[in-house]
């Protein structure tokens, strides 16, 4: 079973006292929800590169929710394929603890609803993963390493891929970097809204604010945001790769992102960016100050 035979061991998981979680997905966990939710996100890429691999792609595993009854359990599937229906294929690929209608090594179709994550090897290099990265967010920093190590894969917050759009947070920042990559300033103008970045900068401040400050305010940040470009000219974040390793909710209209970027020559910068729900889907505030 190759990779998943490191993940798992030889026995069942059941029995590998500290390591339940490689198979038990808590219903009330946050985290491991975020992880099901950003693997189906970017789960484009996965059926993308399955479907035309590269070399430097050299394994690809799927988990899917297996129900036997009332009882469910999250298992990998090895050699896996989609039919013209978006179909999921793949051979059962670490042996069942809870659910008894599947075996280890049997070949099974299942809706692509039950789809909880995917994970590929590019270069040695874990994409994906989004589970395997929760159940190491949750041990010590101090056995980060030997959990690594066991399983033969360089973890780090890997490469998202998120869909270059307003549907979620992460889209919008993507979007408005391409925007700059394109020296768009309409495209990037799009991805603003200095309305709603200006009630949360007068929000700070000790007084009465009404209607006529925030317009006034969101006409000087955009004022400022266009005069910027004009004199430092567009950012560049071509041939960059991102990650977006935390989501920090506000409110249901408002969410902190974190996003890690990887330079060609080798420098790393993160940021944290505020963003919005608008009518017309995410956009980006600005960048958070932590001072």
């Amino acid at each position: 079973m190759g990779l998943l035979s490191k993940i798992f061991g030889k026995k069942n998981v059941a029995e590998r006292k500290g390591e339940p979680t490689m198979v038990y997905i808590p219903e009330e966990d946050e985290g491991m929800n975020w992880a099901i939710e950003k693997a189906n996100l970017t789960l484009w890429y996965f059926e993308e590169s399955l479907s035309q691999p590269k070399s430097h792609q050299t394994y690809f595993s799927i988990k899917v929710k297996i129900m036997d009854g009332e009882i469910s359990e999250h298992i990998w599937l090895i050699d896996p394929s989609f039919d013209e229906s978006g179909n999921l294929f793949g051979v059962i690929g670490n042996v069942p603890v809870d659910v008894k209608t599947v075996q280890v090594d049997q070949k099974i179709g299942i809706d692509r609803s039950y789809i909880s994550d995917w994970m590929i090897i590019e270069q040695g290099r874990l994409i994906g993963g989004y589970t395997i990265r929760a159940i190491r967010d949750g041990i010590p920093d101090t056995d980060k390493a030997q959990f690594d190590k066991s399983i033969g894969l360089f973890i780090d917050e890997g490469v998202d891929h998120f869909k270059t759009d307003f549907k979620t947070p992460e889209g919008a920042i993507l979007s408005l970097e391409k925007a700059y990559d394109n020296q768009d300033l309409e495209a990037a103008l799009a991805c603003k809204d200095f309305n709603e970045e200006a009630k949360i900068m007068l929000s700070t401040l000790s007084m009465e604010i009404d209607e006529e400050m925030v317009s006034n305010t969101a006409e000087v940040l955009e004022l400022s945001f266009i005069n910027n470009i004009k004199e430092h000219g567009f950012p560049n974040f071509s041939n960059l790769q991102n990650a977006f390793p935390v989501r920090e909710k506000i409110d249901d209209t408002h969410y902190i992102i974190t996003e890690v970027c990887w330079f060609p020559d080798g420098g790393i910068s993160i940021q944290k960016l505020n963003t919005y729900k608008s009518a017309a889907g995410w956009k980006v505030l600005g960048l958070v100050n932590e001072d």
